[in-house]
């Protein structure tokens, strides 16, 4: 007797995962089923689980492919339960490709196709909150995306966009998605898009799903004007859609509890905010050669500006730019400086100069500082009048935190506010309107 083994979180129990099941039973006779736990699913990074593990077994059991069911529940069961029941085959989705190599050395493993398309008809019978996510542009955030997207209970990354059609051939294959050609297409296959075009294609890109009614996830900076920032919160608020500005940083958890101690009174009145991020690019890619759209602060400056918003407000009294610029005239090094009423803060970004990357918050009774990579906040330190007295906090960052970003703009749509205060669509405005402060001082406006 061949004996298999899969796992899965088994999330609101689709057609992929029927499938799935289906296919890996077909690989032998007797099909061992494990479903994570809740408490498994967090530790590892899997985020929005909406059903109960009781629920997520009965749906397993409902489709006959399972003899036997398991309950996983920590890292390293795998190789235990494989010898136990001493199985010939381990089976998982294709889009876990290479990630169970390991497994090997103790049974055959085999990667299942995925499910390309969910079929919406199924979900609405179900009455199922997954979204099938679009998305438009397949450059690395994109890149990062999908595999961030897959730790989301909830979505399902349908389909990608690319008016150069080569380049969305090649992104559908390597993540097993489909490749559209025509917007109308695109837009009808989709419930929701995110868009990590070059900047300035967001704005039509955006404009174009709210007129479809899809909610918009957008990289940041999500438009570099004012104007347009406040007509597309507008519009999206008429058509009750969500238009969501992704900023990771503002989501992850150590970001908020730095903000929440900040502003605990701990170190007193807050005075001044100090960001920097720098990293160096390579000189033929575009954000060191879009003489408009590249750039530091257009690339780096949402993130910098960010704590500066969160605790000073966007009421400042002035405003200053100071830039280094390469030799095509684009800035490689950018230095904003502003007043408010009851402090200072400097935001610093680079790509051609490197600098020393942290945020410092100093206030009236001790300061905070997180050493870089501050923008995934995991660690940071508050620091009294008394040097030896060091108040140290951690917390957890997953991945490449675009998860964070994908579970608050889930939960928006399924119409929880508990996220609107962590990056506030006065907030994107206000970066919008600096953005386009800047580029008209740099003369690209």
């Amino acid at each position: 007797m061949t004996k298999i083994i899969t796992y899965g979180t088994f999330d609101l129990f689709h057609e992929g995962h029927y499938r799935l099941l289906k296919r890996a039973k077909e690989l032998g006779d007797y099909l061992i089923v494990g479903v994570t736990t809740e408490a498994y699913d967090k530790a590892r990074g899997k985020l929005n689980v909406v059903d109960s593990l009781v629920t997520r077994i009965e749906n397993v059991k409902k489709t006959g492919f399972a003899d036997e069911i398991i309950i996983e529940e920590s890292q390293g069961q795998k190789i235990n339960d494989i010898r136990k029941f001493h199985v010939d085959i381990f089976a998982i989705g294709s889009d876990w490709m290479g990630a169970f190599d390991y497994l090997k050395d103790c049974c055959k493993v085999v990667y299942l196709e995925r499910t390309k398309n969910i079929s919406s008809t199924m979900l609405r019978e179900k009455n199922s909150p997954i979204q099938r996510i679009g998305i438009i542009g397949t450059g690395r955030i994109a890149e990062r995306f999908i595999p961030e997207a897959r730790l989301v209970s909830g979505v399902s990354t349908q389909g990608v966009y690319n008016p150069h059609k080569d380049s969305a051939l090649r992104f559908a294959d390597r993540w097993e998605i489909t490749p559209y050609e025509n917007m109308e297409d695109f837009f009808s296959a989709v419930d929701v898009v995110y868009i990590a075009s070059p900047h300035d294609t967001h704005y039509g890109y955006i404009r174009s799903a709210l007129e479809h009614g899809k909610h918009v996830l957008c990289e940041k900076p999500m438009v570099l004007c004012k104007a347009q920032a406040e007509e597309l919160f507008a519009y999206a608020g008429e058509k009750n859609l969500i238009l969501f500005e992704g900023i990771k940083t503002a989501y992850c958890p150590g970001f908020h509890k730095l903000l929440g101690i900040a502003c605990s009174g701990i170190i007193g009145s807050v005075r001044n905010v100090e960001a920097c991020f720098t990293k160096l690019e390579k000189k033929g890619g575009r954000e060191l050669n879009d003489r408009i759209y590249g750039g530091s602060f257009t690339e780096l400056g949402s993130y910098v500006m960010l704590p500066i918003l969160k605790i000073f407000g966007k009421d400042y009294t002035s405003i200053r730019f100071d830039t280094i610029q390469g030799e095509n005239g684009l800035d490689i090094f950018t230095k904003v400086s502003l007043n408010y009423p009851t402090g200072i803060a400097t935001a610093t970004c680079g790509l051609g100069v490197k600098s020393e990357g942290r945020l410092l918050i100093a206030g009236t009774k001790g300061y905070i500082v997180a050493e870089a990579p501050w923008w995934k906040t995991s660690y940071f330190e508050v620091h009294y009048e008394d040097a030896g007295k060091v108040d140290k906090y951690s917390e957890t960052f997953l991945g490449d935190g675009l998860r964070y970003e994908i579970s608050d703009f889930l939960s928006m749509i399924r119409g929880s506010s508990s996220s609107e205060f962590k990056l506030t669509r006065g907030e994107s405005v206000a970066l919008a309107d600096i953005m386009e402060q800047f580029m008209k001082t740099e003369n690209r406006l």
